[in-house]
């Protein structure tokens, strides 16, 4: 499902650039995508773009602290949590796009959801909003897998 993911990402410069859903899948089965990779990520991109079109939710602000409760921590992992919390800080996901990058993760049900996966979540929330990460950000996003790295925050 990822690797449909970054393709479409790579692919369509822009969400509204991608085609309706079953022209998409015959284009990604052209490509040589699973039929069955290819269902569920149609289901997981379209869940998503309800979520960030939710012009209500966006304007909300918050300034508070993120509590865990031991499903998401444990379904997430250590490294996603620190990561989100990283990017929250520096200012790349509101709190709204916090709860929504969860949510798609939880929704995956693999535990603990892999750097690399929530790395490509992030990308896909911020590409379905029609925004792109700065330069250093996409580097970050981009970057290295290696999830004994450490994360320093300055």
């Amino acid at each position: 499902m990822f690797d449909i993911l970054v393709y479409l990402y790579e692919t369509y410069y822009r969400p509204d650039a991608c085609p309706e859903p079953a022209a998409l899948a015959r284009k990604l089965s052209a490509v040589g995508f699973d039929d069955v990779e290819i269902s569920e990520a149609l289901v997981w991109l379209t869940d998503l773009t309800e979520m960030a079109g939710d012009e209500t939710a966006l304007a909300f602000t918050s300034s508070g602290t993120r509590f865990y409760v031991p499903r998401e921590y444990d379904a997430l992992g250590s490294s996603a949590v620190g990561f989100i919390q990283f990017l929250e800080s520096a200012g790349v996901l509101s709190p709204v796009q916090r709860e929504i990058v969860i949510e798609r993760a939880l929704a995956l049900e693999e535990s603990p959801v892999g750097l690399g996966k929530l790395k490509i979540i992030v990308l896909m929330l911020l590409w379905s909003q029609g925004k792109e990460p700065d330069a250093l950000m996409f580097d970050d996003l981009f970057g290295s897998d290696d999830e004994q790295a450490p994360r320093l925050l300055h």
